[in-house]
């Protein structure tokens, strides 16, 4: 007979949704990496480093590509989001008192996730058009409009985020999930370890593309790590009284 914590999630797990909600994940992983590749691909201009060079990977990105990837993104957020589920019912079974942590990280990134990313989106094409009209004022008025209407939903965003990668951490780290306790290092974190390598690589198109999406490759190495471990963590799995 299956018992319930005080949140409502069952010590015996419903693996078969759980494994579903990860499979979901990597999808919509995919689709934001596409979308994140597609805004990124390009390299600076020569001869100019800094801001500015940052700045000019984006001056040849089409208003198709900035749609697209404002898209993929709207899309695939969400979705990316509500699989965080997954990793929460396998620590709302083992401890609520940190599931509800976890809970409040994946409301904050599903609430300003999508709205940052398509922000950014939104600041290419303002950047595009002002260097268009004036490319003497093109860089300040692009950091402004980053200033007033991207930053303050970044820093939400981020907030949520770093709660939802360190309540994880320390579940895994400290066996309070199925999971053996080294599956910590199966966390959104890693996408840090990829922009790092990314940018050893040097400035060309296809690692700055990379480089972009490093928040869905994280959650690909996050779902595909767990869900590839689900069958032994079932089996480790002790319900609870």
């Amino acid at each position: 007979m299956r018992t319930y914590n005080d949140i409502g999630i069952s010590s015996g797990l419903d693996w078969p949704r759980i494994r579903h909600l990860m499979k979901i994940g990597i999808v919509a992983a995919l689709l934001v990496l596409a979308g994140d590749m597609i805004l990124g691909y390009g390299a600076a201009l020569p001869g100019i480093t800094g801001v500015e060079a940052n700045f000019s990977r984006y001056l040849g990105v089409s208003d198709a590509r900035v749609f697209w990837s404002a898209l993929l993104g709207l899309i695939g957020i969400p979705l990316e989001c509500l699989s965080y589920f997954a990793v929460y019912r396998v620590i709302a079974a083992r401890s609520p008192r940190l599931a509800h942590a976890y809970r409040a990280g994946i409301f904050g990134c599903l609430i300003f996730g999508a709205l940052v990313h398509v922000l950014c989106c939104a600041a290419v094409f303002f950047g595009k058009r002002s260097y268009a009209w004036t490319p003497e004022g093109a860089l300040g008025d692009t950091l402004r409009f980053i200033g007033f209407f991207l930053l303050p939903a970044m820093i939400l965003f981020l907030i949520f985020f770093v709660l939802l990668i360190a309540v994880q951490i320390r579940a895994f780290a400290r066996g309070m999930t199925p999971y053996p306790r080294w599956y910590w290092v199966f966390s959104v974190l890693f996408g840090v370890v990829s922009t790092a390598v990314m940018k050893c690589i040097g400035d060309a198109p296809i690692p700055n593309a990379i480089a972009t999406g490093w928040i869905s490759v994280g959650n690909l190495w996050m779902f595909a790590g767990l869900l590839g471990m689900s069958q032994r963590a079932e089996g480790n799995q002790i319900a609870q009284p």
